[in-house]
């Protein structure tokens, strides 16, 4: 009955407000629950570089590294592609739930509405937590990567530098920040398909050194290495292992999504932006792995001991390797350049997605009210609390206080399994929640295929990953705080916030017919029907629109 009321108030209004623009309907959607006033400045073609480039970073182009070196090519092929099945699952989850209620940064909201106020509560400061700490963690990857020139300049000074670009650019109108990602991603994009293609022609022989590689280094040393054991056994548990650091490079792909209360008509723009990070996966992801693994050997040392040996800038790039290898000499300096303003571009969308996590979280009552203070549709408040996280960063100028960061920074990539989890358990209760409403998911803005079976493959995945990844602490003469709390130590964190907000507020696990799938979404549909067409942009998208109309050729 609820819809039916919605959907004649929107009738109503539609005949008697077509004057009004996007901006009065945003301003009055903001008397609304759990709506805000932020404003959708972010327009296509800033969502589609989130969705093809928003995550791509030092874990694409330094971080594949440590997965080539433990588990071999074969292995960290595999080991992406599952790990993009993962993310696939999620985000098309989150892409159904965030047409139908277009709200900024509205997971936990999603899952207090559809779960349990207690999940949603503890998903808002865990989500918050995965894209904060990616700040620092970028800022110090970037500050590693400056250090590849020689420079008389203090670590301290270019951290600050470089966060101080951050907060600027977040304390701006959110139109700023798309244009800053557009130009960064631009470049982003540009560089891997140029490195891809420089490392098919590598393997071709078609270097300065005319080494044909071929698959020489799948023969040895073979495609697959071995972990704490010999044989089959030392195989698996090398395959295993590099789960997370796939993890940690995909993380923050979900950008897309945490976006869609600042996109402009968010029903068109997110379902073409969730559908091309499929593409992005298997191109760049998956695609960077297997090439990479043809031009570099598992076992150069340059790989395995980068960390260790203090190896600066992309040095630990097997990019930079293979070029390298192959007698190319003016590339690495460009080369690192281009991950510097990788490593930028993405501390600067964790700090926008953490901000409008907290924010959502705050207008949800799961945080202090103070949090939903925004001016000029930036949440300052969440800005503030975010930058005060970020300036962790500040440890990595001591070595002792480096290696608490490192066990900070740790939590992150198990921080993502978990969330990951937790979305896609919201997911199959929205799925329920609309069968049992008599909501046909053939009506929804965008329906992902698949489903529930996705988000049930994600919930299995990323649970049995994020408790099995430190099973190597396990191992005799291995265990130590270092080698078992940061895999481990987010998932008791995580429980408590849970159970205690559940004990404290006495919260109960959300109905099916109580479930609240209706809030926000009268705003949405009145957007929606003013939003103007947009029109074919070659003649391809002409014929489309000529023979379907213009929803045929947005499809």
């Amino acid at each position: 009955m609820q819809e039916s009321k919605d959907d004649i108030e929107v009738t109503s209004i539609d005949q008697t407000e077509t004057h009004k623009t996007p901006v009065d309907i945003e301003k009055e959607a903001a008397e609304q629950k759990n709506v805000g006033t932020l404003q959708r400045r972010l327009k296509s073609r800033h969502v589609q570089f989130l969705a093809l480039s928003g995550a791509i970073g030092t874990g694409l182009f330094v971080g594949m590294g440590q997965v080539l070196s433990l588990a071999g090519p074969l292995s960290a092929v595999l080991a992406y592609a599952i790990t993009g099945l993962n993310l696939f699952a999620v985000i098309n989850s989150m892409g159904e739930m965030g047409t139908w209620l277009p709200l900024t940064g509205a997971v936990p909201v999603f899952a207090a509405r559809f779960v349990d106020e207690a999940l949603g509560f503890t998903l808002g400061w865990n989500y918050w937590y995965q894209f904060a700490i990616g700040v620092p963690i970028e800022i110090s990857a970037a500050v590693m990567v400056i250090e590849y020139w020689p420079n008389g300049v203090s670590t301290a000074a270019w951290i600050t530098i470089l966060f101080a670009i951050m907060v600027v650019t977040n304390s701006l109108p959110v139109r700023v920040y798309g244009e800053v990602e557009f130009v960064l991603g631009s470049i982003k994009l540009l560089t891997i398909v140029g490195l891809m293609i420089l490392m098919f022609i590598i393997t071709l022989g078609g270097g300065p050194n005319h080494d044909r590689i071929g698959f020489r280094y799948w023969v040895h040393p073979g495609p697959m290495l071995e972990y704490l054991a010999e044989g089959s056994l030392g195989r698996f548990l090398a395959f295993w292992k590099v789960f997370i650091q796939a993890t940690f490079s995909y993380g923050g792909s979900e950008m897309v999504v945490v976006a869609a209360g600042e996109t402009e008509n968010p029903r068109r723009n997110i379902p073409k932006a969730v559908r091309r990070v499929f593409w992005r996966i298997a191109i760049f992801y998956v695609g960077s792995v297997f090439l990479v693994g043809l031009c570099v050997s598992a076992q150069d040392s340059r790989l395995l001991n980068a960390i260790e040996n203090k190896a600066a800038g992309v040095g630990a790039s097997p990019f930079v390797i293979a070029i390298a290898n192959s007698g190319i000499r003016v590339l690495p300096s460009i080369i690192n350049a281009v991950v510097l303003t990788s490593a930028v571009s993405a501390g600067n969308s964790f700090f926008y997605a953490s901000t409008r996590i907290l924010y959502s979280t705050a207008l949800d009552g799961k945080a202090p009210r103070f949090l939903t203070y925004e001016k000029f549709g930036v949440p300052y408040a969440c800005v503030a609390v975010t930058s005060a996280l970020s300036l962790l960063v500040y440890l990595n100028v001591s070595a002792s206080a480096a290696e608490v960061f490192f066990w900070i920074s740790n939590l992150s990539s198990v921080s993502t399994l978990i969330v990951w989890a937790s979305i896609s358990i919201t997911y199959v209760r929205f799925y329920r929640g609309l069968k049992h409403h008599g909501i046909s998911r053939s009506t929804l803005p965008f329906k992902s295929p698949f489903q529930p079976y996705l988000a049930y493959f994600a919930i299995g995945f990323s649970t049995i990953v994020a408790f099995f990844n430190g099973y190597d602490a396990f191992f005799p003469g291995r265990f130590s705080a270092k080698s078992f709390v940061p895999p481990y130590i987010d998932i008791p964190i995580f429980a408590c916030l849970f159970l205690g907000y559940k004990i404290v507020k006495r919260t109960k696990f959300v109905r099916l017919e109580d479930m609240d799938l209706w809030s926000g979404k009268a705003e949405a549909d009145r957007l929606e029907s003013v939003w103007e067409e947009p029109k074919p942009r070659n003649f391809l998208e002409n014929m489309r629109s000529e023979a379907g109309g213009i929803k045929g050729w947005e499809k």
